[in-house]
């Protein structure tokens, strides 16, 4: 998922977040609800916003549903271009593009 830092917020792209389908799959529709539940904004076509409190809780987040072997890896990692210095919290789960 590409994602870039705002003024110590964590924006994921709005094209790369998870969709809800109504009778979608269990796990992606609980991982999109998953990751809007902890996002401070988190409004239909927009990049979703993460404050630096919950980045923790991302990354236990994230972790936990690649390691569940129903995501692929590109759903579950951050993606940063190289210009943008990952924040410690953050890199275990976080790659450069």
């Amino acid at each position: 998922m590409r994602a870039y830092l705002k003024d110590n917020i964590l924006f994921i792209d709005q094209e790369d977040l998870p969709p809800y389908k109504k009778g979608g799959s269990i796990v992606r529709n609980s991982y999109f609800w998953a990751l809007k539940s902890i996002s401070c904004y988190s409004r239909k076509g927009c990049d979703w916003e993460f404050d630096a409190e919950v980045w923790v809780a991302l990354c236990r987040m994230l972790l936990a549903f690649a390691q569940s072997g129903y995501l692929g890896y590109s759903e579950t990692i951050l993606e940063f271009t190289e210009d943008i210095s990952i924040p410690t919290v953050l890199r275990s789960v976080s790659t450069w593009l």
